[in-house]
């Protein structure tokens, strides 16, 4: 499974009616005068004007005095107002809207795909529903379900900064296998907090040597997002997982 790890990137695909337009007949803001005598002078505020205008033309709104501050701060080697834990998580969770954003208007901008997001929709919720009425599914508050098939003789759970091993499969809800460690015959190894939701869930609460059965709903899997031409919009996924092994240099952090 490829861990998305969402960095901070800045893509004009994101769907320019995402963004509030001023109306037509609006006159842009006044710039205010300032004087910008020598050539670092110029090229400093024009640094800050063309990646501003990268910004703007993505769809993103970024308040212009705490991106001057971060700025500043970096460079007068302040301390930062946010720890890198804080920062990355904010740095996830836009990075998944701006996601979320795109891939919603390339739905609504073709009714081939979103009838195909709304079918994926319907048949996961009605596949979801018959597996929570199957003895030994437990559906948890979020929607994710899972099924013990193999419980371990491990005692430590991962947490989200642990690397995991594991060995998995996963199908959509007609079988169809989109990826497969098993098939494969090579475990995959990669941090907790860098897959899909559903998946980090289920490995927070699993112990090593368990292997589970997991149905995952669309909104912990990949949302609206299509994924390696077989995963369409808002697609269910099931996996089978088994957790192999916690990383020893992070086995430390949970003692």
């Amino acid at each position: 499974m490829s861990a998305l790890l969402i960095g901070f990137t800045v893509s004009s695909a994101v769907a320019q009616d995402q963004t509030e337009k001023p109306a037509a007949d609006a006159a842009p803001p006044a710039a205010q005068k300032i004087e910008l005598k020598t050539t670092l002078d110029r090229v400093s505020y024009g640094y800050g004007l063309n990646e501003g205008r990268k910004l703007a033309s993505g769809g993103i709104k970024l308040d212009p005095k705490l991106v001057a501050r971060g700025l500043a701060d970096a460079f007068e080697g302040a301390d930062p107002a946010l720890t890198r834990e804080e920062l990355n998580a904010a740095f996830q969770e836009f990075g998944k809207e701006i996601e979320r954003q795109r891939a919603q208007a390339q739905i609504d901008a073709d009714p081939e795909l979103k009838a195909i997001s709304d079918k994926n929709l319907a048949e996961g919720a009605a596949f979801l529903k018959k597996t929570s009425e199957k003895e030994g599914v437990v559906t948890l508050k979020s929607g994710l379900q899972y099924e013990v098939l193999k419980k371990g003789k491990g005692e430590k759970s991962p947490g989200p900064e642990d690397t995991v091993t594991t060995h998995y499969h996963g199908t959509l809800i007609d079988g169809t296998v989109f990826d497969s460690s098993v098939d494969r015959g090579e475990p995959a190894s990669f941090p907790v907090g860098g897959v899909i939701a559903g998946w980090t869930e289920a490995l927070q609460l699993m112990k090593t040597g368990d292997k589970w059965k997991l149905y995952v709903p669309a909104s912990l899997a990949y949302g609206l997002r299509s994924v390696g031409g077989k995963i369409g919009p808002n697609s269910t996924l099931v996996f089978e997982v088994e957790l192999l092994s916690i990383a020893e240099q992070d086995l430390g952090n949970n003692e």
